[in-house]
């Protein structure tokens, strides 16, 4: 099986590229369960692109490049427990992103988005934690039959995982290996919370989740991200 996709700009992380998590969503959403996708480069944006599921294992292809592959994994995650919708709320005020931001204009993170343009999730730290956390409320133009699509929220897992790490270095999303229980409704108030996991080389390990007002999880993610000399134009 093939189809065509071409990933909008509005969905970039960096200008020219797509936000690492809704481009492993696009490759990943397509696979009962826990899955792991991997972006092997920059998922390139406006350009038509193939994707090819083969055996349980799906492609992205533009042209001859590899551009990212997912198949079913496995996830073990301990997941902190995550603060109420206000303390969220709160967090969010201290968002690093707010005083610089790699990529003002990131789908998922970026604060010169609008309301209903980008998802604007601003992970801060929780007080005396290493937990970050942002409120979300997902809105009208991420649904589909009354529910928010898969690949939104991979996008929404992504950028608190980098949030979450220590020092917040120069890094690019390398993997994501995300689990669903359920999809959010529109306007749901929910809690997205990013983690540290560790640090090997230049790879830097981090888990996401989010969860409902009772703190129940409705997904969760564990990220790997890669350490970059120097920001892509």
């Amino acid at each position: 099986m093939s189809q065509e996709i071409v990933i909008d700009p509005r969905f970039r992380g960096p200008p020219k590229s797509a936000n690492g998590g809704y481009a492993c969503g696009v490759v990943g959403e397509g696979i009962d369960g826990v899955a792991t996708a991997t972006l092997r480069r920059p998922p390139p944006l406006d350009v038509p692109m193939i994707l090819i599921e083969n055996g349980g294992q799906i492609r992205l292809m533009d042209g001859d490049d590899l551009v990212g592959e997912a198949g079913p994994d496995t996830l073990d995650a301990v997941v902190p427990t995550g603060p109420d919708f206000d303390t969220a709320v709160a967090a969010s005020r201290s968002y690093a992103g707010f005083e610089t931001h790699p990529f003002p204009t990131c789908f998922v993170c970026g604060p010169e988005r609008e309301p209903g343009d980008g998802l604007r999730i601003f992970p801060g730290r929780l007080d005396g934690s290493p937990v970050v956390a942002a409120p979300w409320a997902p809105d009208e133009s991420l649904v589909t039959a009354g529910v928010v699509e898969r690949r939104y929220v991979w996008a929404a897992l992504d950028c608190p995982s980098y949030f979450g790490l220590d020092n917040t270095p120069m890094a690019l999303l390398g993997r994501l290996t995300a689990r669903i229980d359920r999809l959010p409704e529109i306007g749901e108030r929910l809690i997205v919370i990013g983690w540290p996991i560790g640090v090997e080389g230049r790879k830097h390990f981090a888990g996401s989740a989010l969860l409902d007002a009772d703190g129940d999880e409705v997904a969760v993610a564990a990220a790997t991200w890669i350490e970059i000399d120097r920001l892509p134009l």
